[in-house]
C-alpha cells in the first residue's frame, strides 16, 4: 500500500470537507439576511404598485422622482454605476462594489415603480445581492477566489427571494458572467444561499412554492407541433435581440442628445408620462405581472411586446432604476401569446415558451432559462421548452441585455472566441 498516497489523499479529502462546512454556514446565513432584505424591498415594491393603482395620476411625478434618483446616485458618488455589469466586472476582474449601493438600488427602483417607469426588479436584486455579498467578504477577510464566490452566492439568494425560483436563482449567476464557462466552485454556496433565501421569503409570506403559471394543455410534441414550436424559437430570438438593440441603441441616443444625467432623466420621465396618456392604458408601467398572467388565458394583443420594449427603454435608459429582467418575461410572454394565433398551438404553452424563450435570447443562459419553465410551469411542456430555449440560444447570437457580459466559446462550435457582447 502507498500510505503516502493515501495520507495525501485523505489530507484533500479533509480539506474539502471543512470547505464544504464553512461555505455551507456561511452561504446559509447569508441567505438568511439577505432574504429578509429582499423580503422588505418586494414589500416595497408592492406598496408602490398598490398606490400607483390607487392614484393612477401619481405616474405625472415620474421626472421628479427621476430628478431624486439621479441625485440619490450623485451623493452617493455612484453617478457612473453601471448597474448589474458591475456585478459581472466583480466575479470576473474583482471590480469592488460599494455597499452603499444596496440602499441606492433598493430605494430608487421603489421610487422608479412608484411613479411608474417600466422596469423589473430581479436586476435590482442582482446589484443589492452582489452589493452585500462583496460586504461579507470583507468583513469575513475572504481572499479574492472566495470573494467572487460569496458574491454570485448573494447575488442567488437575493434572485431566489425575490423570483421564487431557488434553482434558477442557483445557476443563474454561475452561467450569466462568461457564456461556456460555469463558475461550479461556487455551486454548494449558491445552492445553500438560494434555498436559505428562499425559506425566508416563504416565511415571511412573499412567495409561494406552488408554479403560479401552470401549463396543462400540451400537444402531442412527436406532431406537427414539434416544427411549430421550432418557428416560436426563431420568433423568440428576434424578439429578444429587438429588445437588445433598441436597449443599447437608447442609451446611445439619450447621451448623445442629453448629456446631463438630471436633463436626460426628466426628458425620459416626460416621454413615458406622455406616451402612457397616448395609448391610454398604464398596463405598460411597473412589473406588468397582470398582463404576464392574462397572457395565459387569452391571446395577447400583437403590439403588446414592442410597447413594452418601447417603455422599458425609455425607462431605463433614461437613468431610472429596476432592472430587465421581468421585462423581458413580460416581452416574451406577449409575444408568445400572440404567436399562438398564428401557430394555432396552446395559448398557455406559447405565453410559457415565450418567456423562457426570451430570456434565454437576451441573457445567453440556457440552463436557467429552462430550470425557470420548469419551476414555474411544470414538467408537462418540457420538450416545448427545451426546443424553444436551444433555438432561441443559437439564434440569438451575441446580443445581450449586458455589456460586460463575454461569450467565452462560440455558440455554434467547439472554438474559444472569448468576445464582447453586442
Amino acid at each position: 500500500m502507498d500510505w503516502d498516497n493515501i495520507k495525501k489523499q485523505a489530507k484533500e479529502q479533509k480539506k474539502l470537507f471543512l470547505t464544504m462546512i464553512k461555505w455551507i454556514v456561511i452561504a446559509t446565513v447569508a441567505g438568511a439576511i439577505i432574504g429578509v432584505i429582499a423580503s422588505g424591498f418586494a414589500q416595497g415594491i408592492a406598496w408602490a404598485t398598490e398606490l400607483r393603482g390607487r392614484y393612477p395620476m401619481i405616474i405625472l411625478g415620474l421626472p421628479l422622482g427621476g430628478l431624486l434618483i439621479v441625485y440619490m446616485y450623485h451623493i452617493a458618488h455612484q453617478e457612473n454605476n453601471v448597474g448589474t455589469n458591475l456585478m459581472l466586472m466583480a466575479v470576473r476582474t474583482g471590480e469592488h462594489i460599494p455597499l452603499r449601493v444596496t440602499p441606492l438600488i433598493l430605494l430608487s427602483t421603489i421610487v422608479t415603480h412608484l411613479f411608474g417607469g417600466s422596469s423589473g426588479r430581479e436586476g435590482a436584486a442582482l446589484q443589492f445581492g452582489g452589493s452585500i455579498g462583496n460586504w461579507f467578504a470583507r468583513i469575513l477577510r475572504l481572499n479574492e477566489s472566495d470573494k467572487k464566490i460569496i458574491i454570485l452566492a448573494s447575488m442567488s439568494a437575493a434572485f431566489s427571494a425575490l423570483f421564487g425560483t431557488p434553482l434558477a436563482a442557483t445557476i443563474f449567476p454561475m452561467e450569466v458572467v462568461s457564456i461556456g464557462v460555469m463558475y461550479y466552485a461556487a455551486l454548494v454556496p449558491c445552492v445553500f444561499a438560494s434555498f436559505s433565501a428562499q425559506y425566508v421569503a416563504l416565511f415571511l409570506g412573499i412567495q409561494t412554492i406552488q408554479a403560479p403559471f401552470p401549463v396543462k394543455d400540451v400537444p402531442l410534441f412527436y406532431s406537427l407541433g414539434s416544427l411549430k414550436i421550432i418557428l416560436l424559437g426563431i420568433i423568440c430570438a428576434f424578439g429578444g435581440c429587438l429588445f437588445c438593440i433598441v436597449l443599447r441603441q437608447s442609451e446611445h441616443l439619450y447621451k448623445q442628445f442629453f448629456g446631463n444625467q438630471y436633463v436626460r432623466v426628466v426628458v425620459g420621465g416626460l416621454l413615458v408620462v406622455g406616451l402612457t396618456f397616448a395609448v391610454g392604458t398604464q398596463e405598460y408601467l411597473g412589473l406588468g405581472t397582470d398582463v404576464i398572467k392574462s397572457s395565459f388565458s387569452g391571446a395577447a394583443h400583437p403590439t403588446a411586446w414592442v410597447m413594452k420594449i418601447v417603455f422599458t427603454c425609455l425607462t431605463l435608459c433614461a437613468g431610472y432604476k429596476g432592472g430587465e429582467i421581468v421585462p423581458s418575461l413580460f416581452i416574451g410572454a406577449t409575444l408568445g401569446s400572440a404567436a399562438s394565433l398564428l401557430l394555432g398551438l396552446p395559448v398557455d404553452l406559447c405565453a410559457a415558451c415565450g418567456m423562457v424563450g426570451v430570456f434565454c435570447a437576451v441573457t445567453n443562459s440556457p440552463i436557467t432559462s429552462l430550470l425557470i419553465a420548469f419551476e414555474l410551469f411544470g414538467f408537462a411542456g418540457m420538450p416545448f421548452y427545451c426546443a424553444v430555449v436551444a433555438i432561441s440560444y443559437m439564434l440569438s447570437g451575441y446580443y445581450s441585455l449586458y455589456a460586460e457580459q463575454i461569450i467565452v466559446y462560440s455558440k455554434t462550435e467547439q472554438k474559444f472566441i472569448n468576445r464582447d457582447t453586442y
